[in-house]
């Protein structure tokens, strides 16, 4: 049986429910999703075969958590390098940076020429708020995405996918469909399309408050912050 999905909508009341009245900050949220996309990237493949993760980072959430995932990843072990083209002034980015920064993780502008030299690629540019057109300077970089040849993790939703209707029919997006996904708290309506390994990761949501918003906890193991179910969502 699968597991149910959270949709757009139900996703954004659900964070908003979670710092307010769940007393959850921004901050806290960003590092638990960090820390499963760094701990679903380690089963992928660990550091000692693919040690070269390139994290490419949008300018919201998504790209928060990828940030943090990166941090994470250096600790366990990896080089990861940062593609974060579109900064804002926010404080909190600019402290995920900094920690980066002093860990010297290196940045680059070169998103095309990276790509060619990592072992992989993870896709954190736009997460379940995204809808519309993809505007620069991503379009190039979802092309690459889709026609790489290097395995991609996507967080939350592969960029480019409509959270309803999945993969875009045309546009930069057009054939992508990543190696692997992550999907946070809950899987996306999107994992209908999806066809790689899937985890769900974001261990902190209490039964009370998944059966408020319809979506099913998984079985998490152990200490684990991660666990893999099938493509679309079923448990294994």
């Amino acid at each position: 049986m699968a597991l149910r999905t959270l949709g757009p909508k139900a996703a954004a009341a659900l964070d908003e429910e979670l710092m307010s009245s769940g007393a959850f900050s921004i901050d806290q949220l960003m590092e638990l999703a960090g820390l499963a996309v760094s701990q679903a990237m380690y089963a992928l493949s660990p550091p000692s075969k693919t040690p070269n993760i390139l994290v490419a980072c949008g300018p919201g959430n998504n790209g928060g958590d990828g940030l943090v995932a990166a941090r994470h990843l250096f600790h366990f072990g990896y080089k990861p390098t940062i593609y974060f083209p579109k900064q804002t002034k926010n404080e909190l980015y600019g402290r995920l940076r900094t920690q980066l920064e002093q860990l010297k993780v290196p940045f680059t502008d070169d998103f095309v020429g990276e790509a060619k030299r990592t072992d992989w690629i993870i896709d954190a540019i736009f997460g379940f708020s995204f809808s519309g057109e993809v505007r620069e300077p991503f379009p190039a970089v979802i092309k690459a995405l889709a026609e790489s040849k290097v395995p991609v993790l996507a967080v939350d939703a592969p960029s480019s996918w409509n959270i309803d209707s999945g993969p875009p029919d045309d546009g930069p997006g057009k054939g992508y469909n990543p190696d692997a996904l992550i999907s946070l708290t809950a899987p996306k309506p999107l994992v209908k399309w999806f066809k790689g390994r899937h985890f769900v990761g974001g261990r902190f949501v209490g039964k009370e408050i998944a059966n408020k918003y319809e979506f099913d906890v998984p079985p998490y193991k152990g200490s684990d912050q991660i666990v893999e179910v099938g493509s679309h969502g079923e448990k294994l």
